[in-house]
């Protein structure tokens, strides 16, 4: 935990990115690399009866850490992903409550 779903992202950038990407969210998050998961998801876009790849969007699943860390959070994924080339890069945060978050059947708060 955080989760990181990509889309609009080839899984090929993703590897490239993945480490260092992690390496700074660590910092931010101040916990271990191993604590990522990251996602990339096959996603088309559909407008107009014509298909094309999605538009960079990350889609972060996390526990609340406050705006600040949302806000150095949001702008590592996107300087990393903007390092592969990418522009108009999304990121959205989807709040988990540790009461309704369970591993292994128990619950983390």
């Amino acid at each position: 935990m955080p989760h990181l779903l990509f889309r609009g992202i080839a899984p090929e950038q993703l590897r490239e990115a993945a480490a260092p990407l992690a390496e700074a969210l660590a910092v931010i998050c101040d916990c271990g690399t191993d604590n990522f998961t990251m996602d990339c998801l096959h996603t088309t876009s559909v407008f107009g009866g014509t298909g094309d790849r999605s538009f960079p969007f990350v889609e972060v699943a996390w526990f609340e850490r406050g705006s600040e860390a949302r806000g150095q959070f949001a702008a590592a994924v996107t300087a990393q992903l903007a390092k592969l080339g990418l522009s108009e890069i999304e990121v959205a945060f989807r709040t988990y409550r540790e009461d309704s978050y369970y591993i292994d059947g128990q619950p983390c708060g």
